[in-house]
């Protein structure tokens, strides 16, 4: 039976400072980190999807959280074919035409799109320790086929040697039994972890929960389900309470993907006013961890 790693996605959204989960004595990003890895021992980072950050950042990650605390760590938009501001990019990488407004993947020279991905590993450098994967959480328009699939192998190269998880967002890509077992095979010849998520159902963007271990960790998202999920705000498409039995449902079925895996890493990411903690820390108690550990900052 593999280890059971519970924590949810980002410990610093806005909605979560002014929720009062954290203790009012607790007031800077270290104090909030530390207080967070006394409660769970692992976190996905998101900020890294919005601008790759200083390894002066993430070395102080490391020295909030005591040794044995896991981040999974979501790639740079640019990496994994989203739009994203200009401003976002480094300064000295910024293309002089498109300085300002949105920014693709397309509209950089590969040699930028090669400097990018050395800043990304240079920047996670000092998580060696502490970095369980990276989270290559692909577009909803990247649909399967031989481009796709050209896309997602040659994305994972660029992330060796890190580990990486890859979430699908169109689909396509589990369009039936013989479609999905294609899709699962390709991660596991890659070595790289197939991130399953539990979603809201019945949209075009809509994707199916299918638990399957392709490498390890095996990697598991929540994001709720709200009626809101394509028109909504980003706070209206992830407002959800997971039920009791939900949850004892859950708990269940992540026992059953350990006996697969020697380690699974299971990320709330309903993160509206401190939902996705309090979920966390209950579905943390039905699969039999203890949510009372006294932080040892490493």
């Amino acid at each position: 039976m593999g280890v059971i790693r519970l924590g949810t996605a980002s410990w610093a959204d806005r909605q979560l400072l002014t929720s009062g989960w954290y203790p009012r004595e607790v007031k800077t990003s270290a104090e909030r980190l530390a207080f967070y890895a006394s409660r769970f021992d692992l976190v996905e980072a998101d900020t890294s999807y919005y601008a790759i950050p200083a390894p002066e950042m993430t070395a102080g990650w490391a020295a909030a959280t005591p040794a044995g605390f896991t981040f999974d760590v979501k790639a740079y938009a640019l990496l994994t074919g989203h739009s994203t501001q200009a401003r976002t990019l480094p300064s000295d990488l910024r293309p002089a035409a498109r300085a300002t407004g949105m920014i693709r993947r397309s509209d950089l020279p590969p040699e930028v799109l090669d400097e990018l991905w050395r800043r990304f590993h240079t920047a996670l450098e000092p998580l060696h320790d502490r970095l369980g994967t990276v989270l290559l959480q692909f577009p909803p328009w990247l649909a399967y086929g031989e481009a796709g699939v050209r896309r997602i192998e040659d994305t994972i190269a660029r992330c060796r040697p890190l580990a990486a998880a890859v979430e699908l967002r169109h689909g396509s890509w589990f369009a039936g039994s013989q479609r999905t077992l294609e899709t699962l095979l390709m991660l596991q010849r890659a070595g790289t972890s197939f991130v399953a998520v539990d979603m809201p159902q019945g949209f075009s963007s809509s994707v199916p929960p299918v638990l399957a271990v392709t490498a390890s960790p095996a990697v598991v998202r929540f994001h709720g389900h709200s009626s809101a999920w394509e028109r909504g705000s980003k706070e209206d498409k992830f407002r959800y309470a997971y039920s009791e039995r939900e949850l004892i449902d859950w708990a269940a079925r992540l026992h059953m993907l350990a006996a697969d895996a020697d380690e699974v890493h299971v990320l709330m990411n309903n993160c509206c006013a401190g939902q996705a903690q309090r979920d966390a820390a209950r579905l943390m108690e039905l699969v039999g961890r203890s949510n009372d550990r006294s932080p040892v900052i490493g």
